[in-house]
């Protein structure tokens, strides 16, 4: 069962909570309606970016294999045969296109805006995996434009709109991760040679300079966020002090990074590093108080 799970990369549907994003800072996660058509939809999205797990180790089996780390997944190691990984990737497309229709004949509700996010998803990453991966900058606006697709996914489902603000700093912080990731390549191609054909467009300086423009970024569409008047209006005016908390994250993210050379997925950081995980812990509790419980 291990296997199979790496091979789904279960760790990774972390990635696909950003779908409750919308609900959440709506003020409506305890409407049980909303919350289970959240529930489909990072259900849905995770089954979708598990096929195209599949499909990219698949594709990139030889160059699995040279990778450090990569070598132990768990087609490149050889522990699931190429006929049983398409198998098990034809039996979740079925599933998850048989869920798409489950939910809209359960929630009595057109859902082709959700229907059309997921199927750009897997187009979108079906070029990355076979073309544009191996194109240096588009490789990474691809990664974080992924993830600007939960959150549009996890608005469409749930009819809740979602501001510009909150679009453009969903992006900006996958950029950060993503150019987090290519630069922990970088290093470990400094020891076991290139496995990634995109990695000719990319050095260690360039890493750097990009990683502290986006992080940058972050914190300054983050400090435009709160400071809108339309999420003022909805918390508080005290909602700017949790700039506090991003600020220290991305610090500390950068300080991970940078200083001690943490080569492992961004993921994987966030997986390991108290640091981060007490600070989000911290942001989350404090967004809970300042919605929920502000009366």
């Amino acid at each position: 069962m291990k296997k199979y799970l790496k091979l789904l990369r279960v760790e990774q549907w972390v990635k696909n909570l950003f779908v409750f994003v919308p609900l959440f800072f709506s003020g409506n996660i305890t409407n049980i309606d909303l919350l289970s058509k959240s529930i489909f939809a990072f259900v849905i999205f995770s089954l979708a970016a598990s096929v195209v797990y599949i499909l990219n180790d698949y594709n990139d089996i030889e160059a699995d294999r040279k990778h450090p780390e990569k070598r132990r997944r768990p087609l490149a190691s050889g522990a699931i045969s190429k006929s049983k990984a398409i198998g098990i990737l034809i039996g979740l497309v079925i599933i998850d296109i048989a869920l798409v229709f489950f939910a809209q004949f359960y929630f009595h509700e057109h859902l082709w805006k959700f229907g059309a996010i997921i199927s750009f998803y897997v187009v979108m990453n079906l070029a990355y995996t076979f073309r544009l991966k191996h194109v240096p900058i588009i490789d990474i606006f691809i990664i974080a434009i992924g993830f600007v697709l939960r959150v549009l996914a996890g608005g469409y489902i749930t009819g809740i709109s979602i501001s510009q603000w909150a679009i453009l700093l969903t992006f900006v912080l996958a950029l950060v991760l993503a150019i987090g990731k290519r630069r922990g390549e970088l290093i470990n191609a400094q020891v076991s040679g290139k496995t990634r054909k995109a990695l000719d467009g990319y050095n260690v300086q360039f890493a750097d300079i990009a990683l502290s423009i986006s992080i940058t970024l972050a914190i300054v569409c983050y400090l435009m966020f709160t400071l809108s008047p339309e999420v003022q209006a909805r918390f508080h005016e005290r909602v700017f002090y949790t700039v506090i908390f991003v600020v220290f994250a991305l610090l500390r993210y950068l300080q991970q990074t940078l200083v001690y050379n943490r080569t492992e997925s961004p993921t994987k950081i966030v997986y390991r590093d108290r640091y981060i995980q007490v600070t989000l812990l911290l942001w989350v509790a404090t967004f809970l108080i300042q919605i929920y419980f502000k009366k």
